[in-house]
């Protein structure tokens, strides 16, 4: 029995040595290429750093500085209204797509859709958004020159303040609510099709049975899709380098864009660094509020 006993723990302690042998590898790239740069920033973020002369501590000045800075202040408002409205039309547009896909249709028609949507998803960014500053031209731009066939003026999409943010949503929108469509998809086929079916035959009218019945059903996806666009948007780069490099002025101009500005154009790789955390404290702060509403509204 005590053999028997001893071979068992030996076997245990072989078996523990190799999953530890065998999770090293992704560990150690954990370690070199994300914690150890978020260590570094977190370092850098209370210092101010001179390429040529090297670093000296600054304690909170540039935090100090990025929270008395009206122009911060403005590009970290730019970057919370985008992230606002673009979460809430990719989740739900692409809500209403796929509730309007989730029937009864021809095959070949129902894929064409999911298709037609999910498309814009798999193209690059800059692609994308180096299509839509055709379509956004003042004088040769796609949507202009059809404005001037119905006798409408041109408009300003991407060189007027007020309409910038607005276009850059749109575009973003365009292309990102397909993923959302496919997710919705798949969680609306979850759904018991003996309740809906249950809830029609009482009368139940057909928003009723969305909102009482599918709706709560799919909560805790309609969640996860919405800290998942969240976290996107608040870190959006791409799209606005490309369509209006931050302008006019600072319009659009983002967090992201601020700091490789600060960091790489200006070499103010400390203030930098300060940006990048004050981001990521947002992401945690959003996040864990969302988690929190989620307790209450998400059906368990």
């Amino acid at each position: 029995m005590t053999t028997t006993h001893a071979r068992t723990s030996e076997l245990q302690r072989a078996q523990t040595r190799m999953g530890y042998l065998f999770v090293l590898p992704s560990t150690l790239l954990y370690l070199t290429f994300v914690m150890a740069p978020v260590l570094v920033t977190v370092v850098l973020a209370f210092s101010h750093f001179d390429p040529l002369l090297g670093s000296r501590w600054v304690g909170f000045e540039n935090f100090t500085r990025f929270f008395t800075d009206r122009r911060s202040l403005q590009i970290f408002w730019n970057t919370l209204r985008f992230a606002l409205f673009a979460v809430t039309f990719n989740v739900s547009v692409g809500l209403v797509l796929a509730v309007a896909l989730n029937r009864a249709m021809p095959g070949w028609l129902l894929y064409f859709f999911r298709l037609s949507f999910f498309l814009p998803v798999i193209i690059a960014t800059a692609f994308v958004a180096v299509v839509w500053s055709y379509f956004y031209g003042d004088d040769l731009g796609v949507i202009n020159y059809f404005l001037r066939l119905v006798g409408l003026p041109n408009v300003r999409w991407l060189t007027d303040s007020k309409n910038a943010m607005t276009s850059i949503i749109i575009m973003d929108v365009w292309k990102n609510t397909g993923f959302f469509m496919v997710i919705f998809i798949a969680a609306l086929q979850g759904v018991p099709a003996n309740i809906l079916e249950a809830a029609e035959m009482d009368g139940t009218p057909a928003w009723r049975r969305f909102f009482r019945i599918t709706l709560p059903w799919i909560s805790p996806v309609v969640f996860f899709c919405i800290v998942y666009a969240s976290i996107g948007a608040l870190q959006v780069f791409e799209s606005i380098v490309i369509l209006t490099q931050g302008g006019p002025g600072d319009a659009t101009r983002s967090l992201s864009i601020l700091i490789v500005e600060e960091g790489f154009g200006s070499y103010e790789i400390g203030y930098a660094a300060a940006i990048s955390v004050v981001m990521t404290v947002i992401i945690l702060i959003i996040t864990a509020i969302q988690q929190l509403a989620s307790r209450r509204l998400v059906q368990q």
